[in-house]
């Protein structure tokens, strides 16, 4: 532990000390991340791999209600992820996406449906104009890569089994000037691919 000019002791980042921060700052409810504004105290070997799976030194951390948490507390800011507690905030690698839709649910049909995606972490939202679904293609291989927006700043990948599900409830629409093949939810239509490139 080191110290300070003025003598004051700087406690290193760890995953153990953030955990106890949050779980001491916050009772009920999901923790005010945005409420909080602490110094940023460095980078957290903490890595969010491409299948949602949380790694910490190296490895994989297997307790769900740790990674959780941590996933409660995860904050988009300045163009990297940062963990936030009341007193720190710490940045952490993401190699795609910070969350992943593993289910959704959907109730109604056509313009009424709603569309409702549950992440690896626990977190749910209904995909509409606040939260948009967006399907990027790879400009080489043409791959599809769906996601959805869970809260500010937060976008999730949807698994392949969850895209191949939306694809059943798919439907083609117009959409400047042409026809576009995608979904409903909450009154907004998110377009997947043209529907001139479907076979």
């Amino acid at each position: 532990m080191a110290k300070t000019e003025t003598g004051q002791m700087i406690v290193k980042p760890s995953a153990e000390g953030l955990a106890a921060s949050v779980q001491a700052a916050t009772q009920k409810g999901p923790p005010p991340v945005h409420l909080w504004n602490p110094p940023f105290c460095g980078e957290l070997d903490i890595r969010i791999a491409r299948d949602g799976t949380w790694f910490y030194l190296g490895t994989p951390i297997n307790r769900a209600p740790l990674v959780k948490l941590f996933a409660s507390i995860l904050r988009a800011e300045d163009g990297r992820y940062v963990l936030v507690t009341p007193v720190e905030k710490v940045g952490i690698q993401v190699d795609d996406l910070p969350l992943h839709a593993i289910d959704f649910t959907a109730t109604g049909t056509g313009r009424d449906q709603t569309l409702t995606f549950l992440t690896l972490t626990g977190d749910e939202a209904a995909a509409g104009p606040e939260l948009p679904l967006r399907v990027v293609r790879d400009a080489v291989t043409g791959e599809p890569a769906p996601s959805v927006l869970i809260r500010k700043g937060l976008e999730a990948r949807i698994d392949r089994k969850s895209f191949y599900r939306l694809v059943d409830l798919g439907t083609h629409e117009p959409l400047d000037g042409s026809s576009w093949f995608g979904v409903w939810s909450q009154g907004e239509f998110f377009p997947m691919i043209p529907s001139s490139e479907l076979p």
